[in-house]
Order: structure tokens, then sequence, then C-alpha cells
């Protein structure tokens, strides 16, 4: 008991935050406490992503099924209660990085690589500097935008642009792409977590973005280019999304097709290769509630 009380941090934010405290404290008895982070935020990450991402599920199911070898049943409840907690958290206060702060709180970051992350207030700042008059005019004009943060750590800044976003009744489940790339699997993870639960459409590229960028396919972040790493946030999977990728995938195989040749052209004319098929994911279906809201539960 004195243990658990001391390992407690001071400054929690509310209920939720303290009663995952509590559970991770539980969970950490026999691991150490970054083994018990670092699991529950790659197993639940892949919870999320296994239902509306097919093509990478058999590989990220193989590693859940590792990870959950490493711990009993008692433990396993812990870490399910956990990602409760996660979930009421943002739903009751979905302005804040739930996820970063409790990082911090833990002290996890002095134990992995050093890590901290930008206070969510300094966060919310710069996305009030960021959005203006000329992005809802680009939202008029093409009906969307897209954002990134190619050091995203836990998506506190994303995070906070989207709470921007409501504040100006700007609805970005259907006009804003949120683009992350972070070279740290856990931290990156992290943010797909946040930017899912808060209904984000976008993906989460894990790798390095001084090496190799995150890129779209034909310099357009709206489909990007494929990898293992990617991780497509469930509301990537809206139809308004889906309609979107397909009518880019038209375009680029009108733009390829070879054009009608003149009659003084003929002998001129070459054929024309055809365009690489892209791989854009397929919708998925979500559920709408009777308020209109939809969900993936």
């Amino acid at each position: 008991a004195d243990v658990m009380a001391r390992s407690i941090p001071r400054h929690l934010r509310d209920d939720q935050q303290r009663t995952f405290v509590r559970l991770f404290d539980q969970a950490c008895r026999r691991h150490s406490p970054w083994t018990v982070w670092a699991d529950f935020v790659v197993m639940s990450a892949v919870g999320i992503s296994n239902t509306v991402d097919k093509d990478h599920a058999g590989e990220r199911e193989k590693t859940y099924a590792a990870l959950a070898t490493k711990y009993d049943r008692s433990e396993l409840e812990c870490l399910s209660s956990m990602f409760a907690e996660v979930v009421n958290g943002l739903e009751e206060n979905p302005n804040q990085d739930f996820l970063g702060d409790l990082f911090m709180a833990l002290e996890l970051g002095n134990e992995h690589k050093g890590q901290f992350f930008t206070p969510y207030s300094v966060c919310r700042m710069t996305a009030k500097m960021t959005y203006g008059k000329d992005l809802e005019a680009k939202i008029d004009q093409r009906g969307w935008i897209s954002v990134n943060d190619p050091a995203c750590g836990a998506g506190a800044l994303l995070v906070a642009f989207a709470n921007e976003c409501k504040l100006r009744h700007t609805n970005y489940q259907t006009s804003v792409l949120f683009v992350a790339q972070d070279i740290d699997h856990i931290v990156g993870c992290m943010c797909y977590i946040q930017l899912s639960l808060l209904g984000c459409p976008g993906y989460v590229v894990i790798g390095n973005s001084l090496t190799e960028p995150c890129s779209g396919i034909d310099g357009d972040p709206l489909i990007p280019v494929p990898g293992d790493n990617i991780w497509y946030t469930p509301m990537y999977f809206r139809d308004a999304w889906h309609y979107r990728r397909l009518g880019q995938v038209m375009d680029r195989v009108i733009r390829a097709a070879p054009r009608q040749a003149e009659p003084q052209d003929v002998l001129e004319t070459e054929a024309v290769p055809e365009p690489e098929p892209l791989d854009c994911p397929a919708p998925q279906l979500l559920d709408e509630t009777g308020m209109g809201q939809l969900t993936f539960f």
C-alpha cells in the first residue's frame, strides 16, 4: 500500500486519471511501469485499428497476442479498464492531452529517451494562432483542409486544433484531415489512440520525418504512400473521405490516359503507361447513434 501511495502523482486532472493510475499501479506489480505503459498503448492502438484496417489486422493481431501472454487475467482486466478510463476521460473532457499528461505525471519520459511533451496550454494557443479565415476559405473552396504535425508526440497539437475547429463551428470530422508522424512507435500510438477516440479522420505514420517524411500520392495527403507503419483512424473511413479518395483515384486515371490523337499525330502517338494502382483503403460501416453521432464501437 505504501508503494502504491508513493507512485500516485499528486497532480492529476480528474477522477478518470486518478482511476487510471490506480489500475496502472495494479498492473505494475510484476512488470516495470514502462513495460506496462508501452504494452497498454500498443494493445489499445491495435484494438482500435483492427476494427477498420483489415489489410494490417493479421500482423497487428499477432503483436497483440504476443503482448497479452505476458499478463495474467487480472492484469489484462486492469489494462482493459485503463482503456475505458481513457475513453471516459476524453468523452468527459475532449479538450485535453489525456495520455500525454499521464505520461509526464508518471515520469515515463525520464525512463524512455528523456522525452518531454509540449504542455497542452501551449498547444491550445498555437491552435488558436493557426486557425484563421484563410482556412475557412479553403474549406469553402475545396471542402476540406489538412493539418500535419511531423513530430506529433501524443498528438496534443492536433487534439487542440480539433477542439479549436469545434469552437469555431467547423465540423472537423468532415472538413479536416489530420496527418501525424513520429519516430517513436509508442508515442505515435498514443497519438493514434487520442485522434481515434476524438473522431479525427486521418492517419499516423511511424517513422523519421527528417529522412522519410510522410507523403501522399501525387503530393496530396489524402492517400498516403503505402506502408506497414501507417495507422488509419476509424473516421478516415467515413463515406465523405472515401468518396474524396475515390475521386482522387479517378482523376489520376483520367490524367494518365492517352489523349485522343489527331489524324496528323497518329504516327507520333506513343503509348502511355498505365498508372500504378493506388492503395486506397476501402470504406467501413460506421454505426450512427440516435443523435447522429458516428461511432465505431
